[in-house]
């Protein structure tokens, strides 16, 4: 596999608190990776800082190939990464509007807006929910249509905090079943979770943060 991210010398401080000093992490193209360690650790924190949320120093970066920067951070990288809260936010529009909310925003055509929008409600299994308002969803739905939000926009690398938390029974099962069709994509994916089906999946490969270090398994 080629390389889609690679940094070195990744350090995040709160004040005088080091919370992690990362010598290397590196992200292959269409790779599935589980983030785990301890709750404090910083997995959602290092996930924020991959996609621009959070600021954090670094040595060195290279993006498919090419050297960057995270300060300013880069638009090669906002258009390519997407990041999936554990809790995600909903418009007060409509299942099919939240999912098109991006694409909308990048300027694209309608038509090829709600082509894409469609594709991605039946990728998720959210038909029957396209016209809902999100406020009457479930957290399971609410993770699907998030996923569905996220993946419509196409990203390079997709990251996930925490996808299966707080589900159970059926919801948590349809949202596992979605992770291997974006590895089929060619979408790397990174989850931070302590869910064993998910660390357990095929193929996937395990980071641990642990004091501050990370290492890959």
């Amino acid at each position: 596999m080629s390389m889609l991210l690679e940094i070195g010398g990744l350090t995040k401080r709160f004040g005088d608190r080091r919370l992690f000093d990362i010598d290397r992490l590196e992200i292959e193209t269409g790779a599935a990776y589980v983030l785990t360690g301890a709750n404090g650790a910083g997995k959602s924190t290092l996930l924020r800082i991959l996609c621009g949320l959070e600021r954090a120093e670094v040595r060195g970066l290279r993006f498919l190939g090419e050297p960057l920067s995270l300060a300013p951070y880069p638009r090669s990288m906002r258009d390519a990464i997407a990041y999936v809260h554990q809790h995600p936010v909903m418009f007060s529009t409509s299942v099919a509007d939240n999912i098109g909310y991006g694409l909308k925003a990048r300027g694209l055509p309608r038509d090829e807006i709600r082509s894409r929008v469609e594709e991605a409600v039946d990728w998720a299994g959210i038909g029957h929910l396209r016209d809902s308002p999100p406020q009457t969803l479930s957290g399971g739905e609410k993770q699907r249509v998030a996923l569905a939000r996220a993946r419509v926009l196409q990203p390079r690398l997709l990251l996930l905090d925490e996808p299966t938390a707080n589900l159970d029974g059926q919801a948590r099962e349809a949202v596992i079943a979605l992770i291997p069709t974006l590895l089929d994509s060619g979408v790397s994916v990174v989850m931070a979770c302590h869910d064993r089906d998910l660390i357990g999946l095929p193929g996937v490969r395990r980071m641990k943060l642990r004091d501050g270090r990370l290492t890959l398994r």
